[in-house]
């Protein structure tokens, strides 16, 4: 329809590559198209993306406020435990130096345990062991906290996801470019929840921070400065190789959801026959293998430059901690501190590096995770176009004049030819219309209008009088009854399957039995070893396949559901032979009394029973009348009648 709120442009840039296939012939892989360009995200990007985080740590607190905040209260005690364990061993080394310079000889074990003699070093052996114990138990709960919160989070923002999709227009569904960002938005609500490890982790690790180099600073200020400036360097490396590694799964991503495609056809029940016929599984396997393998080339090429550059910038912070080793080694042998000071010291000044360095990778990381969470948020900033007004109005009950198309013309996006133009016509208050035409008319694409999937690019549509823009969208569906051509298979029961017409009457048997009377699906059903009951579908292991009519009948009965006032039916009946073509479209047109109908068919035959055909060509009305009118007028539609009766003679 019109310009899109979000994402338009975008899939413009997507542009040839997306609809360029990859060739391969006999395992001979032709060359593929360059990739589409990267986002490769500038410094400043990369910290303009750390407005993501708020967001981020609103939908984890909405998840469950309770364990997002006994996950951060508990890190925040653990935090101050790495400090109280360093100063209590600092005090045992201490004590048992001294102990060791006992002025009358150290006692036997017994004498000195029963004098009191060993009770201050083993307060603090005991101390010390508490402390690794309750360091222990509050990392395992802070583990399992976050394992809850994890698939809590999981589980809210998947729904959200769905939900947000169902808002959005058929066309956002049809963009490649938008198919991409959904793509990696579903990969980010399933792996995005270490970044709330992580940030939680950095306020730990920077309490711990605090509380060692408030040690390190009643000692030499000036370890920490040197430890600080010997860390930039792998900091700087460390946020580049993030940046990169993310612009490498952006540029891949059509290529990484190929793949994906790849591996459900080569590998799944609905594509074995054709597959196995054809002897297709080495083009597959190939064609898998080709891509996979330009993804690792890519991927190896970056771990390659990071492992090498990683190396050296880290051997900066090392050579910056043994620097600060060596200085606290020779105050010790000076006497300025005690052997417990430089256990102390050294343990404080390798965690520190340790922590330090965690810290600045950790932000890169944190900056790099953020940037991911641009494609989980930008999904959610795309805004249908096709929504109902603030002051629509409900669909007149009955439906009293009908449509009327004035004038329309759509054209699918990115699409140079248009798919319907200046199409004018009406289809009356309980008339059963039908629609002919070659493949490419615009029969689908009218009937895709009419329901408002998509809105018209010139002109109008009207129902009784009124634009179909100013009628409530959700009441407007709820007046159509529609079974599209590639309706879906539902591994769901058989009832369930009938019921999802009208997800509100889902528990009402009568009417689910009912409606597969109205479609002749009851035969089917009855069938089945468990009935209405009975999992049908390939996908579980107790589901029963159905045949491709009976699939359809199935699907025709799903629009029965419905106590609609307009019904559309696009080509339904194709996998069906002609009687029953025939007798679907009979009881079907014995079943529309008082109703507006639409029918699509290849089977000229089974349209004679409308009240007017329209001959649509190339987009644009080229006849109309009922079948003797159009028969006498000896056009395209007397052509193809004759065509297909010919075949049958």
């Amino acid at each position: 329809g019109g310009p899109r709120a979000v994402g338009r442009a975008a899939a413009q840039r997507a542009g040839a590559f997306r609809n360029r296939p990859i060739t391969a012939l006999a395992g001979t892989m032709i060359a593929m198209p360059a990739p589409t360009p990267s986002k490769n995200p500038s410094l400043r990007e990369r910290f303009q993306a750390l407005r993501n985080l708020p967001p981020f740590l609103r939908q984890i607190w909405q998840a469950s406020p309770w364990l997002a905040t006994a996950s951060l209260g508990l890190r925040v005690i653990r935090a101050l435990l790495p400090v109280g364990m360093l100063y209590v061993g600092k005090l045992i080394i201490d004590a048992a130096l001294l102990l060791s310079r006992h002025e009358a000889g150290f006692p036997p074990f017994s004498e000195a345990l029963s004098s009191g003699l060993l009770n201050p070093l083993l307060v603090l052996l005991a101390l010390e062991f508490g402390l690794a114990i309750a360091s222990d138990l509050l990392g395992r709960i802070v583990s399992y906290a976050d394992t809850l919160l994890s698939e809590l989070f999981t589980n809210a923002t998947s729904v959200r996801l769905m939900e947000h999709a169902a808002e959005l227009d058929l066309e956002d569904f049809e963009d490649p470019d938008l198919q991409d960002k959904l793509d990696r938005a579903r990969r980010q609500t399933m792996g995005r929840m270490n970044l709330m490890s992580q940030l939680f982790g950095q306020v730990q690790d920077a309490i711990t921070v605090a509380s060692l180099a408030v040690g390190l600073l009643v000692y030499a200020p000036w370890l920490i400065l040197l430890l600080a400036v010997a860390l930039v360097p792998a900091f700087i490396g460390e946020s580049h190789f993030n940046a990169a590694g993310y612009s490498l799964n952006f540029q891949w991503t059509p290529e990484r959801r190929q793949l994906d495609y790849l591996r459900q056809i080569g590998a799944s029940v609905e594509t074995a026959k054709e597959v196995k016929i054809f002897n297709l599984h080495r083009f597959l396997i190939d064609r898998y293998r080709f891509l996979a393998d330009k993804f690792f080339q890519a991927n190896r090429r970056l771990a390659r430059k990071r492992a090498f550059w990683g190396t050296l910038l880290a051997a900066l912070g090392t050579l910056g901690y043994y620097t600060a080793y060596a200085y606290i080694a020779w105050r010790t042998v000076r006497g300025d501190f005690s052997i417990g000071d430089l256990t102390f010291l050294a343990g404080s000044f390798l965690r520190l590096r340790q922590l330090l360095e965690g810290l600045l990778i950790g932000f890169s990381q944190v900056a790099s995770q953020a940037l991911y969470l641009d494609d989980l948020f930008s999904f959610f900033q795309i805004q249908p176009e096709i929504h109902s007004r603030t002051d629509a109005v409900p669909v007149p009950q009955p439906i009293i004049l009908g449509f009327v198309f004035d004038n329309v013309g759509f054209r699918y996006p990115e699409a140079e030819r248009w798919a319907v133009r200046h199409l004018s016509f009406e289809l009356r208050a309980g008339e059963v219309l039908a629609l002919v035409g070659e493949n490419g008319a615009g029969k689908t694409t009218l009937v895709k209008l009419l329901a408002r999937l998509y809105d018209p690019d010139e002109g109008r549509i009207l129902l009784d009088g009124r634009d179909l823009r100013d009628y409530d969208l959700d009441d407007l569906r709820a007046n159509m009854g529609v079974i599209f051509q590639d309706f879906v298979r539902y591994n769901l029961t058989a009832g369930e399957n009938i019921g999802v017409g009208l997800v509100g009457a889902m528990d009402d048997q009568t009417r689910i039995r009912d409606a597969a009377r109205r479609g002749m699906a009851d035969e089917v059903i009855a069938g089945l070893p468990d009935g209405y009951d009975q999992l049908i579908g390939r996908r579980f292991k107790q589901g029963v396949d159905l045949s491709g009519g009976q699939w359809q009948k199935i699907a025709i009965a799903r629009a029965y559901m419905r106590d609609a006032q307009v019904m559309i039916l696009d080509e339904p009946t194709a996998a069906l032979d002609a009687r029953a073509e025939f007798e679907v479209f009979q009881r079907f047109k014995e079943l529309s009394d008082n109703r507006t109908a639409v029918l699509i068919s290849h089977r000229f035959s089974s349209v004679r029973m409308a009240d007017r055909i329209l001959v649509l060509a190339e987009g644009r009305l080229e006849a109309s009348g009922t079948h003797a009118e159009l028969m006498a007028q000896g056009g395209r539609y007397a052509e193809l009648f004759e065509l297909q009766a010919a075949g049958y003679r």
